[in-house]
């Protein structure tokens, strides 16, 4: 009896030698996993994958037991979202090592691109808590996906705040979807995947919540998000991880200032130093990500900015116009686009889109991003 399409992703999992980066040059390669495995050693070494990994991959025949697996899937309500799902993240599809499938605990969507993780010390502050909490019931407040790691601390608290607030909340766990940890987060786990958020894992059902599992976990929680607000967080913290990650991921990064005298935010003390936004309320992350956050739902902001062209086209001049238009209908503010799409969607000459992208940034039509990334400003 043939596999079904389920076995084949649990199957891209299973393979010494794929993990995420090497899954995801398959899936760029074939299309699906069942013509990965289907391929055959020589084609799958072909598409840039080492000889050894290429031969277990064909030689693979263990779908029997990932048969059984999915079943208990079905048996936990949860679900596989697949990397070429409508469903899968949009913010974490797109990093260098997106996990090719989560299994979900929660019926609603989570292709949610207006995400942003708090995150935190474990053994916060009364301080930290309370701050963390604002912060969650706010951001939730205004139609923006709370993201965290169900922690004790600072996690449990981003996560009650979204639900207080009667958003949405993400937990992103270290562990399989069927194991929570700390135990007695049980309850708050139900009320977030009661409210219309969701539980996360990339691991297999039953991965116990070791040491290992949490920073490759933490790419996940900062790659969902627009931006990482770190509370409370040691000079050795998993939440300076997280912090990191989310640099590599080309994502905002926020720090709430706290004492110097105490040892629980001289690490988010440190991110400040070096460059992280500082964070007093919850307008100072909103003011940041305000151009990725438009039209988000709930209570208005006045930040918001105008998603339409026709307003950016209307400010332009007639020296560049035709140039200039084809460039801006490229763009839009919710997205980043590399120079090297902009010319081929264009056809216009390299020098030139180089020339109108300056010109509309000095503008204040474009914003530019590192990694020579642009949108609508």
């Amino acid at each position: 009896m043939p596999a079904s399409s389920d076995a084949y992703w649990l199957a891209l999992r299973e393979v010494r030698g794929v993990g995420p980066r090497i899954a995801k040059l398959l899936l760029d390669s074939f299309g699906s996993p069942e013509r990965i495995f289907t391929a055959g050693e020589r084609a799958i070494a072909e598409a840039g994958v080492p000889r050894p990994t290429a031969r277990a991959i064909a030689e693979f025949r263990d779908f029997e037991r990932l048969e059984q697996e999915l079943c208990e899937i079905t048996k936990l309500a949860a679900r596989l979202v697949r990397l070429t799902d409508p469903d899968y993240p949009p913010n974490l599809r797109h990093i260098a090592d997106p996990p090719p499938f989560l299994y979900v605990r929660g019926d609603g969507p989570i292709a949610e691109p207006k995400c942003v993780a708090v995150v935190g010390a474990r053994a916060a502050s009364d301080a930290g808590r309370r701050m963390a909490q604002r912060l969650g019931l706010e951001l939730a407040a205004k139609g923006v996906v709370v993201v965290s790691g169900l922690a004790r601390g600072i996690d449990a608290e981003a996560h009650q705040g979204a639900l207080d607030a009667g958003g949405k909340t993400f937990a992103v766990l270290g562990s399989g979807i069927d194991v929570i940890y700390p135990p007695e987060h049980r309850s708050l786990a139900e009320k977030i995947v009661g409210s219309g958020g969701a539980l996360l894992s990339e691991l297999r059902i039953g991965s116990p919540p070791v040491a290992e599992h949490f920073p490759t976990r933490n790419r996940i929680l900062s790659g969902m998000c627009l931006g990482v607000v770190v509370v409370e967080a040691a000079e050795r913290s998993g939440s300076l991880i997280s912090a990191r990650m989310a640099l590599e991921q080309d994502r905002q990064v926020f720090a709430v200032p706290g004492s110097p005298v105490s040892g629980k935010t001289r690490g988010s003390n440190r991110l400040l130093k070096d460059g992280a936004v500082l964070v007093e309320c919850v307008e100072d992350v909103l003011a940041e990500l305000a151009p990725q956050l438009v039209g988000f739902g709930g209570q208005k902001s006045s930040m918001q900015v105008p998603s339409t062209v026709p307003a950016e086209v209307a400010k332009l001049d007639g020296e560049h116009e035709p140039d200039a238009i084809a460039i801006i209908k490229q763009l839009n503010h919710e997205e980043r686009l590399h120079i090297d799409a902009i010319i081929e969607t264009t056809g216009l000459q390299t020098s030139n889109v180089l020339r109108l992208l300056l010109d509309l940034e000095l503008k204040g039509l474009v914003s530019q991003h590192p990694g020579k990334l642009f949108s609508l400003a």
